[in-house]
């Protein structure tokens, strides 16, 4: 068949688009739980505040191992369930044990220590998590025509923020609207978030399987007869191990904003791990050592609703970036966005209660959108059409390798430079977004 008999992918209608997406809401909303609880159930099993980090890095990890492996096998495995369904599945059923069993860790004291098979779950899902997220995102590419992606990608940002939302709130929502307890004894989780994560579980294997039955992958053949002969010659030609040459000779416009990604996702990750703690001691007065009282728990519920906040102030900016981009140019944008979200982070230490980490959400939440956004508009302008998948590839070297470097350092720097004070941790993101987005402006836009 040559290039000129080649046919282009039919339309999809929005509810196809909104089926084939809507996995993206339960493993947003399982994400969601986990970035915003686990060092709480951490910490209640036993952790301290400097040893947080190290709990955190198999996230980074798993990510750095096992997407580019995923990727690889999930691009050349057909089976009679489908091409990518039977890793997202896969995926998905992983994570929803990791949800149930890692605020459960307490029951399996008898085989280990409580805080050691939690960090095992969460090692598990994060590794589930990526599992399914990428054949996921694969999948949407198998699917769409080209003139389709902006509405796949919009129904996919809403999508994604119901998800982050409603995981985030759904502890504080168990409590005030549903009247379940928060309170609990030393060493075990309340049993808000126990059910939460089990709602989680539901929703997230749910959802991907609303996706896997409503939606009929392409056969190969199919596929082939909506591939160019350039591609396959390209994609047949090139092993696993060309990813280190490629790396080599990266785009001048990619090595500029890899370094601005390498900051950006070294502060989100000081997020991630210290909110809970920094909360707790800074905004409510708790002692460090405190993970068990019902005030704590309050400061836990309360970190959920913030995370929810910059997760929907993200879905809605998100709508509003085409618009400033084309203003003030996509390099400005993203820099004025990240100088936003350090101002948020910066704040986190002079609001005067925890009301006021609302609006410093909402600063976090501007920066989190035109992270997840601009970086890539940027970066497909200055990438050859046939490298799209490996270097898109490369690039998540720059948001994991940070992660990785803050959870091996930023306990010790909690401990032996902040004396122990997680707040100064967010201070940290708030300077190292300040770095992001001066160099942001050294990038060339193309």
């Amino acid at each position: 068949m040559t290039k000129d008999e080649k046919l282009s992918k039919p339309k999809l209608s929005f509810w196809d688009v909104w089926n084939l997406s809507f996995g993206f809401l339960g493993i947003q909303m399982g994400f969601a739980l986990q970035n915003a609880n686990a060092s709480r159930i951490l910490q209640i099993f036993g952790a301290d505040v400097h040893e947080l980090s190290w709990f955190w890095i198999v996230a980074p990890l798993t990510g750095l191992i096992v997407q580019p492996i995923v990727g690889h096998y999930s691009d050349r495995t057909w089976t009679k369930l489908g091409r990518r369904k039977p890793f997202f599945l896969t995926g998905a059923l992983l994570a929803a044990f990791g949800l149930i069993f890692l605020p459960n860790a307490g029951m399996l004291t008898a085989l280990l220590p409580a805080l050691w098979v939690g960090a095992g779950m969460l090692m598990i899902m994060d590794a589930s998590f990526n599992i399914a997220m990428e054949p996921f995102r694969a999948l949407v590419a198998d699917m769409m025509p080209s003139d389709q992606r902006t509405l796949g990608f919009s129904i996919q940002t809403v999508l994604i923020g119901i998800g982050a939302v409603v995981g985030s709130w759904l502890p504080y929502a168990m409590t005030n609207w549903f009247g379940v307890s928060n309170a609990t004894a030393a060493g075990e989780v309340p049993m808000n978030l126990l059910i939460s994560f089990v709602i989680g579980a539901i929703v997230l294997v749910g959802s991907i399987l609303v996706t896997i039955f409503t939606t009929r992958e392409y056969s190969p053949e199919e596929l082939d007869r909506f591939t160019s002969d350039e591609e396959i010659t390209a994609e047949e030609s090139e092993g696993l191990m060309s990813i280190f040459t490629d790396f080599k000779k990266m785009p001048t416009v990619m090595r500029q904003l890899s370094s601005v990604q390498f900051f950006s996702w070294f502060g989100l990750f000081g997020l991630w791990v210290y909110a809970t703690p920094a909360v707790a001691h800074h905004i409510y007065g708790l002692p460090l050592g405190d993970s068990s009282s019902i005030q704590y728990q309050n400061a836990g519920d309360w970190v959920g609703i913030l995370f929810g906040v910059y997760n929907g102030i993200s879905a809605i900016y998100a709508f509003f970036l085409p618009a400033i981009a084309n203003k003030v140019g996509r390099v400005k944008t993203h820099a004025i966005s990240l100088l936003t979200g350090a101002a948020g982070f910066l704040f986190i230490y002079f609001a005067p209660n925890e009301n006021w980490l609302i609006l410093a959400m909402i600063g976090i939440g501007v920066a989190w959108a035109s992270i997840l956004a601009m970086p890539y508009a940027i970066l497909i302008g200055s990438i050859p059409a046939k490298k799209m998948g490996v270097y898109i590839g490369i690039f998540n070297f720059f948001i994991v390798l940070p992660q990785i470097l803050n959870a091996l350092i930023g306990g010790p720097m909690v401990k032996y430079i902040y004396g122990g004070n997680p707040v100064f941790a967010l201070l940290t993101s708030g300077i190292s977004f300040i770095i992001a987005a001066a160099l942001c402006l050294r990038v060339k836009d193309v």
